[in-house]
């Protein structure tokens, strides 16, 4: 195996695995992901449009990308500090790959941190949605 600089999406979703194992109960977690979500970059306002939101969640989440197949980079807020910090996961295993990559890369994530029975069915199809938008616009790079 060839020495890469940047983690794979695999890695990085057993980085995220091991974070979550070594916090307690889900007041932990869920002050983690409120964390991880102010650590976001703030979005410009020109790309809070409806062009860039991301449907089917219960709060307002903006999903921006950038770059070509071989590299894309997304960026993306929310109004919401938990739907940011789930934000924050997801760029983290998403963003700043090629498109194959993306679309090859199931969130395995959510069940192995227990994500997928702490969330709330709204927040639940708002992370599908988002996940679904962020492999759309993979798909449209020219990743599969």
């Amino acid at each position: 195996m060839n020495a890469i600089a940047t983690t794979s999406a695999e890695q990085a979703q057993q980085e995220i695995a091991e974070e979550f194992a070594f916090l307690g109960d889900w007041t932990e977690r869920y002050q983690y992901l409120i964390d991880l979500g102010r650590q976001l970059p703030p979005l410009l306002d020109e790309y809070k449009t409806e062009a860039y939101r991301v449907h089917g969640c219960q709060s307002m989440v903006w999903l921006v990308p950038s770059g070509n197949a071989s590299k894309m980079h997304f960026e993306a807020i929310s109004d919401s500090a938990i739907v940011s910090g789930l934000i924050a996961l997801v760029l983290r295993v998403y963003s700043d790959r090629p498109a194959a990559e993306i679309l090859a890369t199931e969130p395995a994530f959510i069940g192995t941190i227990g994500l997928a029975k702490h969330l709330s069915p709204t927040r639940s199809n708002g992370l599908a949605a988002m996940l679904a938008k962020l492999k759309g616009y993979a798909a449209g790079a020219g990743g599969g």
